[in-house]
């Protein structure tokens, strides 16, 4: 289920508790040191089995999330003009999916929002209690609102990009969106990736502005799903 499968927010954490190290580390020392790296964005990985039939016959049935899954946002602050991307993540995911054919029918996907980390405590904490009031929403969704169709049959190893629309729900917030996507099969098993972009006061959430550090007023939902049949 990449500003937030799915939980977005938390860039409040980073300006608020955060903000007075970059003020006094300055922009290129608060990126590279006391924020490092941000994650790559999601993708899916090919690993065709050797000796796996190319075509698959029939994908019909239940799917389900397994281990590996990961849901989480990406978002930038902004210090001096010196942008600062920021990537929060859980392996607390949960979800289904519904096949017929070449179409996924239906599919549900649930991140604990609670669990979501970066790389700093405090920034978690502000994001879990202020932001996202985790302890009255604790889960975010997103549901599927339209069928999606492979434009052939999928190959194993070959990866699809497809695109799906229907409603995340943040905070208590529901909204319409459209989610841009790969999907790989690898064997029997599979996987999704990609983002879904927000704007975070359509979900009642504003991004602050402390002046010498202000939040993007946009930023990304990301997942990588590993699926297998239920």
């Amino acid at each position: 289920m990449r500003k937030r499968t799915i939980v977005t927010v938390s860039i409040i954490a980073g300006v608020v508790l955060l903000g007075g190290t970059a003020a006094v580390a300055g922009p290129i020392i608060y990126r590279d040191l006391v924020v490092g790296e941000a994650d790559a964005a999601p993708s899916v990985t090919a690993a065709p089995s050797p000796d796996a039939a190319t075509e698959v016959a029939d994908l019909t049935g239940s799917w389900t999330v397994t281990d590996g899954s990961f849901a989480g946002y990406r978002v930038d602050e902004v210090l001096n003009d010196t942008d600062v991307t920021v990537t929060g993540r859980t392996e607390k995911v949960t979800g289904s999916l519904e096949v017929e054919g070449l179409t996924l029918t239906a599919a549900e996907f649930t991140v604990d929002v609670a669990s979501i980390a970066t790389d700093s405590a405090n920034r978690d904490d502000y994001f879990r209690d202020t932001a996202l009031r985790a302890s009255q929403f604790p889960t975010a969704t997103f549901e599927l609102t339209g069928p999606v169709a492979a434009a052939e049959t999928p190959a194993i190893g070959e990866v699809q990009h497809l695109t799906a629309t229907g409603d995340l729900t943040i905070a208590g917030v529901t909204k319409p969106v459209t989610v841009e996507f790969d999907a790989v099969l690898n064997g029997s098993d599979g996987q999704v990736a990609g983002s879904i972009p927000v704007t975070f006061a359509d979900f009642g959430v504003e991004a602050p502005n402390l002046g010498f550090v202000s939040v993007e007023p946009d930023g990304f939902v990301e997942f990588s799903l590993e699926i297998a049949p239920a």
